[in-house]
Order: C-alpha cells, then structure tokens, then sequence
C-alpha cells in the first residue's frame, strides 16, 4: 500500500480505514496501486506538525517561499512525461492537448506567477498610518490549510500543485493535501516532487503534507478542528455543504466552489445576426471535457420566436450526432442520472441524448433539454440542477419581460453570459438583464462562452453562494487567490525594530505597493 507523507515522513497510514484503488474511466478496470483510507489519527498528527511548522513558515522571507513554487514548477516540467502519462490513466483525459500543451503549462505558470506575488509583497496591502503610529497587513494565517481537490483538474486544481496550493504557500501557510481519489497517483508524482524542492529550500517539515483519502466525518472534523488555519472543497454542492457547515460551526474559514450552471442569455437581436456562430459556440462550450467544467453552460436562455427555434434545432442536431465522451469517474454517470430525473420530474423535455453508454468504461450521451419559461418559474430550484457532464437546458421565455424574470430566479452562479446584437438592436433588454445578472455571478460575459478560464491578476472564479461560499474571494489569479489564505494583522505603536519588513519605514523592496497616510506608493516613510 502507497506511503502517505507525514510531518517530512513517508509512511504507512497507522489504522487505516479502509484502502482503494484508482480506476481507468475508459474501461472501468481497477489499477494496480492500493491506497489507505487515512484514519483520524493520521490526519491530527498532520495537523500538530503542520501548527508547530506553522510560525517558522510564517517567519521564513517570500524569496524563500518564491524559489520553491518556482522549484515546483521546474520539478513539474521535469517529470512532465510521467505526470502526464499518470493522469491519461487515471482520467482518461486526453494527453493531447488537454494534459500535455494545455493544462500542465497552466499549472506551471500558476505556480510561477504566485512566486512572482510572493516576491513582489504588494498582496499583502500594507497599510501605514504614521500620525496615530497604526500598522497592518495581510500574513500567514498560522495554520495549516487543508485542500481538498477536484476530480476534473488532475494538475491544475490539483491539491498538490494547483491554484489553492500555490496560493497558500505563496501567502506563508503549511499545506495538507487530500488527495482526489480519482487520480491518486497523479497526486503523489506532485507530492513527491513538492516533498524533494522543499528540503532543497530548506523549509521545515511539515510545510506540505499528503492524505490520499479518509471518511466523510473525518472530512468534517478536519475543516472544523482547533489546529486548521483554513479549508478550500471543490466538488459536489453536498459535500462542499456538508463541509462548510461543519467549519461555519466551528469558526474556522472554508472557501467552497461547488455547483454552477452558467446561465447563457441569448438575446434575438444576437441570433438574427450570427446564429449559427452562436450555436457552434454554444454547443462547443456544452460538450468541452464532457462537460465536466465548472463554467459550463447547463442553461440556455432564449425566447422562442423563430430565430430562438431555429437556433435550438441548430444545437439539438449538434448534440444528436455527436459522439460521447468519456467521464472520468462512475460518480459522474450517477450525478448526471439523478440531475436528470429531478429536471424531467419538474417539467423538463429530453430532446436529445439523455441515457448512459452500455461499455465498460465511464460514457454518457451529449445530453439536450428543453422547458417552457412558464414551466421553469414554478419550479426554478429543481430546474437549477447541476448535471456535472454533457448535459445543458433550453428555457424558452415568452417574451423580453418573462427573460427578466427567469434571470431574476437564478441562484448564485460562477459566470453568466449575454449575447446581444453588435450595433445595439438588444440594448434595452440587454440593461435589464445584465442589472440583475451582475449579481448573481462572480465573472460576467458578453458575446463570449464561460469554458476557459484565463490564469490572470484580473481573473474571478468565484461568485455567490450556491456557486461558492464567498463573494469576496476568487480561486484563480495572483495575488488575489491568496487573500483567503490571510489573516489582517494590526500594529499599534509596536517598536520600530519589531515590526514585519512589510511595515518599517523602509520598503522592503523598493517597489512593492503600500498605502501610506492614503497613498499607495512605493516610496519609504
């Protein structure tokens, strides 16, 4: 059985709860490694060392902190081959382009890039107010932060490489990983090569640490134990649930992302001029991975006069002739057959696909439905399912004024997107839309799909709850992801000497932005 990583230690879980294996999507078949179900015991030893670790990281310059993502990265690029060789097999994602040329070279520059914030300091906000001698900044949280991974993003949501790890140890806080099930040996490459940059940077031992599974409770005592700094899910809206409850309760921070279904407003103006751009787009976006992105689109809206109707026959032969993909787990089959049934018993019309594919492996149909704007306002929240895979549902609004109101039913959703007419034929029900849309979504689009999300400071992937637990907050872009792995640290008459470099008078670095008595500026004190 695979060794976790314990305070610097590769070692065998001690009384684990069960054991697993991975298992290839595209057959079904189990692989060969076995891995431990992590008992508690496990899980609070790594939370002692990751607390007693916890000042010495806090402690350690952003030079240090910066050289190892950088490491991380390198030590990626090295072992590229095997990452992504790993992780076909344990998914089934293609290696070309989706693990090789594209989700890799997003993971690395990730990690560069929260380097780059490390080095930088301005994430810290440093704020100076010399007349009442009053100090802050952001800092370590001094606790560890647990991540728990998604099964769709092998590398770059990955709990041992992706955004949330990055973005913790770039702002000085000691990592627990939960390994996803789904690629478990895809994780432990990353761990193995975290493990090796760290002791080349001299960080202290429990500065990342590694779970491969554990049991639903253990989940809940973990989010909420005494020890935790903080927590990040990101996966299923019962489980991210489940998990916030339990860290709400016991007042620690949680930064969940969980169901989204991305509504896309297409307005007719829009149609009239482009439609079949439009519903290439569309239907692209809907079917990308198998449907298994967080941003993608799983309602369309439209209004059904005949530019609308022509536009649905468009994308339901898209859907009817493509063929399926491959889900990369079997608890995706079972999502989408419960999303299904719960979106056909509130109303909803299968028009295309809608059934699982009798193999081996992990295949469901590219999934199309339908339902009247009536229909969907009786019954908004069962119609708000997530089918995490190929699956998307056509409303179909009377008119201008029942499309406002279908906006005004959504729940909290990571984007929403208008399609308007180029030279302002929908600019007054576009208005209307987009008043209500702004907050019901963290990233907002216009003539534009939501899969693909660009790896920039300026970059939200977050929005209101359900979607995520937090408005405030985003899971992508630096120096921004890091702010919720972040205490705010006050000053008050604290001696000179005493203070962090951040905010003595002298800036620490010549350049980095600090907010001294109203201006920010990189000028000393």
């Amino acid at each position: 059985m695979n060794n976790i990583l314990i305070d610097g230690e590769w070692r065998p879980a001690r009384n684990p709860a069960g054991s697993f294996r991975a298992v290839n999507p595209s057959d079904g078949t189990e692989l060969p490694d076995l891995y431990p179900i992590s008992s508690f015991s496990d899980i609070e030893e790594a939370l002692r060392a990751a607390r007693r670790d916890a000042p010495v990281l806090a402690k350690t310059k952003p030079e240090a902190l910066a050289e190892f993502l950088d490491g991380c990265a390198a030590g990626i690029e090295a072992r590229a081959e095997e990452l992504v060789a790993c992780a076909h097999l344990e998914t089934a994602l293609p290696k070309e382009p989706r693990l090789r040329s594209i989700e890799l070279p997003r993971t690395t520059f990730q990690l560069r890039r929260a380097a780059a914030a490390a080095r930088d300091r301005s994430w810290c906000r440093a704020t100076i107010d010399t007349k009442a001698d009053i100090r802050s900044k952001y800092g370590p949280l001094g606790g560890p932060v647990a991540v728990f991974g998604p099964n769709n993003f092998p590398f770059a949501y990955n709990s041992a490489a992706g955004t949330d790890f990055a973005a913790a140890i770039a702002a000085g806080n000691p990592v627990i990983a939960k390994a996803h099930p789904c690629h478990p040996g895809t994780t432990r490459i990353f761990v193995e090569i975290a493990n090796d940059v760290a002791a080349r940077c001299s960080l202290p031992p429990a500065t990342f640490q590694l779970i491969y599974h554990m049991e639903p409770e253990s989940g809940t005592e973990l989010v909420g134990h005494p020890l935790v700094g903080a927590s990040t899910f990101t996966g299923s809206r019962p489980a991210g649930l489940r998990l916030k409850e339990a860290a709400d309760r016991a007042g620690k921070p949680i930064y969940i992302e969980t169901s989204s279904v991305n509504p896309i407003f297409l307005l007719p103006g829009a149609l009239a001029e482009r439609r079949d751009r439009i519903a290439d787009e569309v239907f692209a976006s809907c079917t990308l991975g198998a449907g298994q992105f967080c941003t993608k689109p799983g309602l369309i809206v439209l209004i059904q006069d005949r530019e609308g109707k022509a536009f649905f026959d468009t994308v339901r032969q898209s859907f009817e002739r493509s063929p399926a993909a491959i889900l990369v787990a079997r608890s995706v089959l079972a999502g989408i057959r419960t999303a299904l049934e719960m979106m056909t018993s509130a109303g909803a019309e299968i028009v295309a696909g809608g059934r699982a594919i009798d193999t081996p492996g992990f295949r469901h149909e590219n999934t199309l439905l339908r339902v009247s704007g009536d229909v969907f306002l009786k019954n908004p929240k069962d119609l708000q399912q997530e089918a995490f895979g190929p699956v998307s549902l056509c409303i179909f609004a009377r008119d201008s004024g029942q499309i406002v109101d279908i906006a005004a039913a959504l729940e909290g959703n990571l984007t929403g997107s208008i399609y308007s007419h180029t030279f302002g034929q929908d600019d007054e029900i576009y208005e209307k839309i987009a008043a209500i849309l702004r907050f019901k979504v963290g990233r907002f689009l216009n003539d534009k799909v939501p899969t693909g999300v660009t790896v920039t400071a300026a970059m939200v992937h977050g929005g209101p709850y359900p979607a995520a637990g937090h408005p405030g907050f985003t899971a992508v872009g630096f120096p921004a992801a890091m702010l919720r792995f972040a205490a705010l640290h006050g000053y008050d008459h604290v001696r000179h000497d005493r203070l962090p470099p951040e905010l003595q008078d002298k800036n620490p670095t010549g350049t980095m932005g600090r907010l001294i008595d109203g201006e920010w500026t990189p000028r000393d004190v």
